[in-house]
């Protein structure tokens, strides 16, 4: 199995020390590594059977990471996007689902015209807030349906006007949060498309376990076409 983890690596981040963690639990089985957005790879995921975009934005190629959401609606590819995925998920599925021609993110537009991803009215470095998964859910169906807490690193989510503009094009509010509002996106109408704001891979350095979410990707990733 191939899993493209698309991100620009900087061990100087727990986070991503902590997807390196997660990486190294996977298995023989699973053929992975950090897979930077300006290196040729990150334009040929023909033969990725999933793809986790990861944090750490703006990545080095915007584009990379944009065409990488693309294939995945496209194809039916698994995707899994987390803190930086999960924004490029918004902006693109407003694009692509909701008709938001000027979409964009504050991160990288501040003046655009639809800003789909805002600043936090609290930015959330390195804070933990309550996770509270929505009933029937596939997050809740993979997490529980009972809160738990979720570790971020980022001072940007989903404007809190666009949540009903998303959710009027078919993709579905799975969690929310304090301070973060829309923690979880996905698509009922796809094989594995789910994007969270906070980050699932923290804590398994110490815990020697994948995260339920990382785990239900690969296994969507291995199931039958």
């Amino acid at each position: 199995m191939r899993l493209v983890a698309l991100g620009d690596r900087d061990p100087a981040h727990l986070t991503h020390r902590e997807i390196d963690a997660t990486l190294a639990l996977l298995g023989d089985h699973v053929d992975c590594g950090w897979v930077a957005t300006d290196s040729p790879p990150a334009r040929r995921l023909d033969e990725a059977d999933a793809v986790w975009l990861l944090p750490g934005t703006p990545y080095r190629d915007d584009d990379a990471a944009r065409e990488a959401i693309h294939h995945c609606l496209d194809t039916g590819t698994p995707f899994l996007g987390t803190c930086g995925g999960f924004q490029y998920a918004c902006v693109e599925l407003a694009r692509a689902r909701a008709g938001v021609t000027g979409a964009a993110s504050a991160e990288l537009d501040p003046e655009g015209d639809a800003l789909v991803v805002a600043p936090l009215a609290c930015a959330l470095y390195g804070e933990t807030r309550t996770v509270t998964p929505v009933d029937g859910t596939r997050l809740a169906e993979i997490c529980g349906a009972e809160p738990f807490d979720g570790h971020h690193q980022c001072g940007y989510g989903l404007a809190d006007a666009y949540a009903p503009v998303l959710a009027r094009a078919g993709v579905v509010i799975s969690a929310h949060a304090p301070d973060a509002g829309v923690e979880g996106i996905e698509l009922p109408d796809h094989p594995f498309f789910l994007a969270t704001a906070f980050q699932p891979q923290v804590g398994s350095s110490a815990s020697g376990v994948v995260h339920p979410l990382i785990a239900a990707l690969l296994a969507a990733a291995a199931a039958p076409a």
